[in-house]
């Protein structure tokens, strides 16, 4: 079964037709709509041949047709609610699914292109869809399943699923991949293989680290390290349906098949101390509250991140001082501002009083984490890394360890970032 994708940049370009076209912009949308034309018959072109590729146009046809009939209902109503966009931004996989379908039919491979509305069943959170996988198991095994034992590849829509009353939501982007999590584990397929464009789960960003390498084989919990703190090659929600099935998962690269790319396991060796891999997430700030009213206070941590979550931020990296005296955490710099006004409202009190004697905001802040199983137990390591920070020259801001035993964060300026990342690579093994 092979899940789609939409072509590369599609989904941006439909999605700011929308979004212009609810300012009051009556056309940009429909400039849009020829251009995505054009690069699809082009590529259906190339693909397929006399009346498939006819067959094909018509097809795609129809579904530029309902975009610019969404943008336009979007254009007059002067809004795009999450419910339209979820609509409109679905249309890029559901035009490349039949190109993919129609070129294996070209080749001889018996194919059907299949809209994922029908087998992924989700929640009404438009945007950011939750599968229901147990109504997702009994619709795929309904409809996918009999193409199967007829020796038909489905081709199915990546990234959408509808509600139980028929209504098109995405699961949020880069969800192809978590598509086919949830279809391969509600089928109960031997592996799920996300092909990519690079070879497996690296040790470092190549862009960074020239010498980075594919790694051979990681837990699902040092996969969903790396994915959380800004591996990009992996969907971080891929991990749960496929974990929970004990299916196998690799990650590969398209324009390399015969490498093997990164084996996902359900559990590493522990205890062996390895540092696996390294990663960082740029445009960070930290916020940090400080104040020596704030010791044996109750209630502070939690009034401060319920403020962080009401101004629509979330927040990636957490420390606190032993004395209670200072709380410290990253949120992207894009919601800094509205953090920091909204926590000034919630501690005024406390503010006016010097309970918290101040409130301060770092930009230029990137969150660099270490990976690999055990690291927690094994005596050393945590050593060899600040010893490698410190002879890199490179200022650790902030450092938080959890009880996963499979990581260690620390905060450095965005000035240090590189060479922090390349000094601990030179730790992986």
């Amino acid at each position: 079964l092979a899940v789609c994708s939409a072509l590369h940049g599609v989904t941006d370009l439909l999605l700011r037709g929308a979004r212009e076209a609810a300012t009051g912009d009556g056309e940009s949308f429909r400039t849009i709509a020829g251009e995505l034309r054009q690069r699809h018959a082009a590529t259906g072109a190339s693909l397929v041949e006399g009346s498939a590729a006819g067959t094909l146009d018509q097809r795609i046809g129809l579904l530029i047709a309902e975009y610019e009939s969404l943008c336009h209902a979007v254009h007059v109503l002067g809004e795009a609610s999450a419910r339209a966009l979820d609509a409109i931004g679905s249309l890029g996989e559901r035009m490349s699914a039949p190109l993919v379908a129609a070129s294996l039919l070209a080749r001889g491979v018996a194919a059907a292109s299949v809209d994922a509305t029908a087998c992924v069943v989700t929640d009404d959170r438009f945007g950011e869809a939750a599968p229901d996988m147990e109504a997702s198991r009994t619709r795929a095994t309904a409809v996918l399943v009999p193409l199967l034992e007829r020796g038909t590849i489905p081709v199915v829509t990546g990234f959408i699923g509808a509600t139980r009353r028929g209504a098109v939501t995405t699961l949020g982007r880069g969800g192809s991949d978590y598509s086919a999590a949830i279809l391969g584990a509600a089928l109960d397929a031997q592996a799920v293989i996300i092909w990519t464009d690079v070879p497996g789960v690296m040790t470092a960003d190549p862009r960074v680290v020239p010498s980075a390498r594919t790694i051979s084989t990681l837990s699902f919990r040092e996969v969903s390290e790396l994915a959380y703190y800004g591996a990009k090659v992996i969907h971080p929600r891929t991990i749960r349906p496929v974990i929970e099935r004990g299916i196998e998962l690799w990650i590969r690269n398209t324009f390399d098949p015969a490498n093997p790319g990164t084996r996902i396991v359900l559990d590493a060796k522990r205890g062996t101390g390895i540092v696996k891999a390294v990663t960082a997430i740029p445009g960070q700030s930290l916020v940090t509250l400080e104040g020596r009213g704030m010791v044996g206070v109750r209630g502070v941590a939690g009034r401060t991140f319920a403020a962080v979550s009401a101004a629509g931020a979330s927040a990636a990296f957490i420390t606190q001082s032993s004395s209670e005296q200072t709380i410290c955490f990253t949120v992207p710099t894009s919601r800094a501002g509205q953090v920091r006004e909204a926590l000034g409202h919630e501690f005024e009190r406390e503010l006016s009083r010097r309970d918290i004697d101040s409130i301060t905001v770092r930009d230029d802040m990137v969150i660099v984490t270490v990976v690999g199983a055990g690291m927690m137990e094994t005596p050393g390591v945590a050593g060899r890394v600040f010893t490698a920070l410190g002879k890199a020259g490179v200022n650790v801001i902030a450092i938080a360890q959890g009880s996963s035993e499979v990581s260690i964060s620390m905060i450095v300026t965005a000035a240090d970032a590189g060479p922090a990342v390349r000094a601990v690579h030179d730790l992986t093994t």
